[in-house]
């Protein structure tokens, strides 16, 4: 009933001013349905199994948050001219090293060392760091249109390359190389890497092996959870935007920029990911945490450069793409420490600690650029 709920709610508080009481109330609600959503995720993971069960919750957080851009920028006219490309930053950012990061650390501090696919994980991260900078980086040098732009034919070009691009990952992961995304054998993979002495001291992982053996969920139940899947991600993302004023207001009083705003509402869309890579992470399945770190920044980039080329055709107003200085050496950072960190396979807690750092950056950033 908790996705319900706090659907009841989005249709009590959209497009209205709310009081402080109904804040409490609508906050309450949008934690239940990220709970709920991760829920109902691993669920339908459970039937449908990897990478498959990952590139359901990555895909239907991106359709959502993408339907929300555009509604944005429809009604906010030249003030949401960065709104796509603050927002889609801010997601890979969120999930490139926060998620990553943070499953990495989780993983390591468990096991002693996270295993994963070198070569799924890595073909993940050079797909991020192509739609990145087709889409964010290149607007800020082209020069057939003044300012961080893309002209109309630029533009058309990034939104077909970034579908393409999008296209091939999910056919290169579902069907023709599944494998390389699927969770390693860890129990055998840390005996040839870790010392015995070591592995003593290495945490057991038990809930993965449950896990293992769990009766897949009945398809009717599976049906049913994805459908709870979608009204608690379509509440999750519509009650962080009925609490965005209240949000908005808090940080214009602490004096803080205004690009702070979005960096919460994505952090608020991004907790049920944030979430089940976690658990994911905690049940030795690092594999799983990455596909659905880097999914979802691949889905970001993929699904919303295209909508907003499409939606230009009746969008008034300069459309902001390109990244400043700063962002792009984030950015850059973040390709060159993910690819050092995939490399070998494994990561021990200071591949995690490095990650996180990087995402302390970005939001320290944000907060005092």
């Amino acid at each position: 009933m908790v996705p319900v709920v706090a659907l009841a709610a989005l249709a009590f508080s959209w497009g209205r001013d709310l009081p402080s009481w109904a804040v409490a109330v609508v906050s309450l609600c949008l934690a239940g349905a990220v709970l709920a959503a991760v829920h109902h995720a691993e669920v339908v993971a459970l039937r449908v199994g990897e990478p498959f069960g990952s590139l359901v919750l990555a895909v239907a957080v991106t359709v959502i948050e993408v339907a929300l851009i555009v509604t944005l920028m429809a009604d906010g006219g030249d003030k949401t001219a960065s709104l796509a490309r603050d927002t889609v930053f801010a997601a890979v950012m969120i999930t490139c090293n926060g998620i990553v990061g943070l499953s990495l650390f989780v993983g390591a501090l468990r096991n002693r060392v996270a295993v994963f696919n070198a070569e799924g994980s890595g073909a993940a991260l050079a797909t991020v760091a192509t739609l990145a900078v087709l889409s964010l980086v290149l607007p800020t040098f082209t020069t057939s249109k003044p300012g961080p732009e893309f002209s109309t034919a630029q533009l058309t070009f990034a939104a077909v390359a970034s579908l393409a691009l999008y296209g091939l990952f999910i056919a290169v992961q579902t069907v023709r190389h599944r494998d390389y995304f699927l969770p390693v054998d860890t129990k055998s993979h840390r005996e040839e890497t870790v010392p015995a002495t070591a592995s003593a001291f290495a945490a057991p992982s038990a809930a993965g092996e449950d896990e293992d053996h769990a009766e897949p969920p009945t398809s009717r139940a599976a049906l049913i959870s994805l459908g709870l899947l979608f009204v608690a991600l379509v509440a999750v993302v519509g009650d962080a935007k009925a609490v965005s004023p209240t949000i908005e207001a808090g940080v214009a009083r602490a004096g803080l920029p205004n690009a702070v705003v979005g960096v919460i509402i994505a952090l608020l869309v991004l907790l049920p990911e944030t979430l089940a890579a976690v658990r994911a992470a905690r049940r030795d399945r690092v594999q799983t945490s990455l596909n659905l770190g880097y999914g979802s920044a691949i889905a970001s980039i993929g699904l919303t450069i295209p909508a907003i080329a499409l939606a230009s055709v009746w969008l008034s107003g300069p459309l902001t793409l390109g990244l400043g200085p700063v962002h792009m050496v984030l950015l850059a950072l973040t390709v060159v420490v993910g690819a050092l960190t995939i490399a070998p396979g494994r990561a021990t807690l200071l591949q995690g600690g490095v990650h996180l750092v990087v995402f302390a950056a970005f939001i320290f950033l944000a907060i005092s650029p």
